[in-house]
């Protein structure tokens, strides 16, 4: 009995030590340094959330039940979705990857489960949005990462006593996490069974179990049981990336970093209490506007400028943009997004040199502008046209051999003394962002 219990205890602290210690995979390592390099991504906010036009939080915000939320199912109908279309406004937006809603807090999933009846497959629509997206992705070489809410404010199984949202919905019944968790692994496994190659998945609501962004205590009131989660999707899919928006340091077995409306390093918005990662690749999901998902009376959008100081902010700091849409609940996309999206693409045919395959600068944003680098290579960014001159003082190259306008090759005078560096910026002309190319020497 003593050899079995001493048995029984050391396969227990093994098990626990494999959950514990993530090492991942050759291909994963692959996709972590793709992600990284490609530096900007276009978020997708939509579901029937958006056909009361206030947001992506309406069920919860305007205290709906699950009863009346659920007559949204039979009037979502987006006629003027077309797949190819968004994806070739990422496309020449110049991004990269798609993070596409695949099921939200109100539960509702945008593709042809077999595990809800809450689905897009029941709406007079009636075709799979996420296998549309994916084969569109795939068709025009965009790599699709997947959102999946973590809570839910309709299902009973979900720990809803316990939650701080969805307090409304007209739930009477007791959680069942046992019942909850294999429900997503049912459709985690759909998703990275029927849709080709995913990127990522992204997950979201880990917060609602947890004290408020800030907290000295931040425990969850669940075991969510990621080593379970994790260690599915890597067992499916061993090259998609784990992300988790818990506001919180990062967890074993994920595989980039997430910031929510911030930069790393800020906390604007009063969810980023957390440090950077200096080992994982980190991400910054911002809005165009003030909401996620469509608002009809959100007209607070960010100019093009913003947008482009925005990313290059972003890159500064080593970190990709996933840049906000919320489309109209007819599928399209408002021109007031389209717009500023195909802004920024007209600047990146010109100056994504300076952001795709960068890393951080070895100086952080300054009020003059930014810096980019990559091997061999410095790109200034100046952000204000009255500059005449960037001084840096500890410059860590030892020689610049060139100095240019990267737009059309323009030299640009210089000056390499005692460790110090000055670039002469005067001349240039009032445009959103004039980038000088250093080529540099260690």
């Amino acid at each position: 009995m003593k050899k079995l219990l001493l048995l029984g205890f050391v396969l227990l602290f093994f098990a626990r030590l494999e959950a514990q210690e993530y090492v991942p995979s050759e291909s994963n390592l692959k996709q972590r340094a793709w992600f990284s390099d490609a530096r900007f991504g276009l978020f997708i906010h939509w579901g029937p959330f958006s056909i009361p036009g206030s947001g992506e939080w309406v069920m919860n915000e305007r205290k709906v039940t699950v009863k009346n939320y659920s007559r949204l199912e039979k009037f979502f109908n987006p006629i003027d979705f077309d797949a190819a279309k968004w994806v070739s406004t990422a496309k020449n937006a110049g991004m990269k990857y798609i993070t596409l809603i695949t099921r939200h807090h109100d539960g509702f999933s945008m593709w042809d489960t077999k595990y809800s009846d809450f689905s897009i497959m029941n709406t007079p629509y009636k075709k799979d949005i996420v296998k549309m997206m994916a084969d569109e992705c795939q068709k025009q070489g965009i790599k699709l990462y997947l959102y999946y809410s973590l809570l839910d404010w309709r299902r009973e199984d979900y720990p809803h006593e316990t939650g701080k949202t969805g307090q409304f919905s007209g739930r009477k019944g007791h959680g069942d996490y046992a019942s909850y968790l294999q429900f997503m692994k049912n459709q985690l496994t759909e998703l990275l069974t029927n849709y080709g190659e995913i990127g990522g998945i992204w997950f979201d609501g880990h917060w609602d179990q947890t004290a408020p962004e800030g907290a000295a205590d931040r425990s969850s009131r669940i075991d969510w049981k990621y080593n379970e989660l994790y260690g599915l999707i890597h067992k499916l899919q061993p090259q998609c990336m784990i992300g988790n928006n818990h506001h919180m340091s990062p967890f074993p077995g994920e595989d980039f970093q997430m910031f929510e409306q911030d930069l790393p390093g800020e906390n604007k918005s009063g969810l980023s209490f957390q440090e950077a990662s200096n080992h994982l690749p980190l991400e910054a999901c911002i809005t165009i506007n003030g909401s996620w998902g469509f608002n009809l009376t959100d007209t607070s959008y960010k100019n093009i400028t913003n947008l482009i100081h925005t990313l290059v902010k972003s890159s500064n700091l080593g970190t990709n943009l996933l840049l906000n849409i919320g489309p109209m609940p007819n599928g399209e996309i408002q021109p007031e997004f389209t717009d500023r999206l195909n802004g920024i693409g007209e600047w990146l045919r010109v100056y994504g040199e300076s952001i795709y395959g960068t890393k951080a600068g070895f100086i952080k944003s300054q009020n003059w502008g930014s810096v980019t680098q990559k091997a061999g290579k410095v790109y200034i960014h100046i952000f204000d046209s009255k500059n005449t001159s960037v001084f840096f003082d500890r410059f860590p190259f030892r020689k610049i051999g060139k100095a240019y306008l990267l737009k059309d090759g323009t030299p640009v005078k210089y000056s390499l003394k005692n460790g110090s560096a000055d670039i002469q910026t005067g001349f240039m002309n009032k445009e959103i962002d004039n980038v000088i190319v250093l080529e540099v020497a260690e």
